[in-house]
């Protein structure tokens, strides 16, 4: 069964795009934790980063991070890149994806 994730990329769910290219889609978070939330994911579904491969469009997950930021005005300023991994991790959708979160001064550590 497809993720929501899937869903978006295959435009069966309406989601605000930031950016996409043959590898990833990015866009807004429904329920953003910054001024500048972003879901980056790759399009070839993989559930997480424990179940990733050598070769896949995962690869391209941090180049679309840096192209996000660009486009969002935050590449100078900063941001944060988030990943979690399961369900103790705070993974709360079975397709890998990356958090970007800019917009403010972002606390460490994160909780």
């Amino acid at each position: 069964m497809p993720s929501i994730f899937t869903k978006i990329i295959n435009g069966e769910i309406p989601a605000t795009i930031v950016y996409q290219d043959a590898f990833c889609v990015a866009f807004r978070d429904l329920d953003p934790q910054a001024p500048v939330h972003v879901v980056i994911v790759p399009r070839q579904e993989v559930t997480g980063v424990a179940a990733l491969t050598e070769l896949g469009d995962h690869q391209h997950l941090l180049f679309a991070a840096k192209k996000v930021a660009e486009i969002e005005g935050v590449a100078e300023s900063g941001f944060r890149l988030v990943i979690n991994q399961g369900q103790d991790g705070g993974q709360s959708v079975d397709h890998l994806h990356v958090h970007l979160l800019a917009g403010r001064k972002l606390n460490w550590p994160p909780g």
